[in-house]
């Protein structure tokens, strides 16, 4: 349904971009003719990423940067526009993992907070200087959840961070706005990756799958669908559409938040899935 041209000429930055829906959104992106930078921790994951795609024809870098610290995220927004200016940012890495917040330390809650809010922040500030100061529009396009809507039992640090990430987008639509820059976001239901199954799914919880008949259309979501809404979101299609959040989790987020399931777990499961974790 989109022309093959539709993203040509955007430069397009995904944080987390090496792995799962990240991944899936780089290689629509590249399809539509856009230009990938793509980021994360690891560069074995961005760079099979980026063989992959090149393989097709596509034009993607890769860099290692931690986003929880903002000197790097800085320096790599700095050295990267010094090569070409970036278009789009894509906020997409995360942590998440669930647990009881009662048991939460510190350092456990700030390794959900870190990449998910601080690092979404940073990299959305490096960005934001910059078109500001050159006078270019850009879009910033932020991954959240459902859970902005329902709250999230049990993890409630990534519900936090995820809500504080949509008022961010609210906030900067409007103040933003008159410079030519767009926030908009998503909040993706379940989509199995492998990341959010051996976070999300662990202690024998079962899989996303596996809970698929309690979502109205009796499914999960495929990747490519949440790639090709993000596809239309960044495009100059979708360029009067600023400070919104699109669900899209097959109407889940209507019946259910996700979590209700651990409601009924043992203190003898949390304690398994604590020891598996520290294991």
């Amino acid at each position: 349904m989109f022309e093959p041209g539709l993203l040509a000429g955007k430069r397009i930055l995904i944080t987390g971009g090496g792995t799962g829906l990240g991944a899936a959104m780089a290689t629509r992106f590249a399809e539509l003719g856009a230009t990938l930078l793509l980021c994360g921790r690891r560069a074995s994951a961005l760079d099979a990423t980026a063989d992959t795609l090149r393989a097709r024809g596509a034009a993607v870098a890769t860099q290692v940067c931690d986003v929880r610290d903002a000197a790097a995220v800085q320096a790599l927004v700095d050295a990267q526009w010094a090569q070409a200016p970036i278009d789009v940012l894509v906020n997409n890495a995360a942590a998440n993992f669930i647990a009881r917040s009662e048991t939460l330390s510190p350092r456990a809650a700030d390794a959900i907070l870190a990449p998910t809010l601080h690092g979404a922040l940073y990299c959305t500030l490096a960005l934001g200087r910059h078109w500001i100061d050159s006078g270019r529009a850009g879009t910033v396009l932020s991954i959240l959840s459902t859970s902005t809507r329902t709250g999230r039992a049990f993890t409630v640090p990534s519900a936090m961070a995820k809500s504080a990430l949509l008022a961010m987008t609210r906030s900067l639509a409007v103040e933003w706005g008159p410079h030519g820059i767009r926030l908009v976001a998503i909040a993706p239901g379940p989509f199995p990756t492998e990341g959010a199954s051996r976070q999300l799914e662990a202690g024998g919880r079962g899989s996303a799958a596996s809970r698929a008949p309690m979502n109205p259309l009796g499914r999960v979501g495929q990747p490519a669908e949440l790639a090709n809404l993000a596809s239309f979101l960044v495009s100059d299609q979708a360029g009067y559409i600023n400070g919104e959040m699109v669900a899209i989790d097959g109407g889940a987020h209507l019946r259910s938040s996700g979590a209700e399931d651990l409601l009924h777990w043992t203190p003898a499961q949390w304690a398994a899935l604590r020891a598996g974790r520290a294991a």
